[in-house]
C-alpha cells in the first residue's frame, strides 16, 4: 500500500536558479505528486524558502539531491506528515 506523504523544509537558497526552475525540477522527482515554495525573506545573496512538497512515495535522499543541485540548503524539516490521509495542520 502506499501512503501519502507531505513534507515542509526551511531551505536557504540563491537568488538564482528562481523557484520556477527548482519547483519543475522537484516536480519530476520520482513519488512527487505537487510542490509549492513560499519565498519567507530575501537578503542581499540568498533567499529563505518554504518548501513543501506532497506525494505518494518520494525519497527525502532524492529531494535533498535535488535541492543540493540547485546550490541551496535544507535548514530544517519543519513538518513531516505520513500515513493512510494526510493531517491538517
Amino acid at each position: 500500500m502506499v501512503y501519502d506523504k507531505l513534507m515542509v523544509l526551511d531551505v536557504l537558497k540563491p537568488h538564482e536558479p528562481s523557484i520556477l526552475e527548482l519547483s519543475k525540477k522537484l516536480s519530476s522527482v520520482a513519488g512527487v505528486g505537487a510542490v509549492d515554495i513560499t519565498i519567507v525573506s530575501v537578503d542581499r545573496r540568498v533567499e529563505t524558502a518554504k518548501v513543501t512538497i506532497e506525494g505518494g512515495d518520494f525519497q527525502y535522499d532524492k529531494i535533498l539531491k535535488v535541492i543540493n543541485d540547485y546550490g541551496a540548503t535544507v535548514k530544517s524539516i519543519d513538518r513531516v506528515s505520513f500515513g493512510k490521509k494526510l493531517t491538517s495542520p
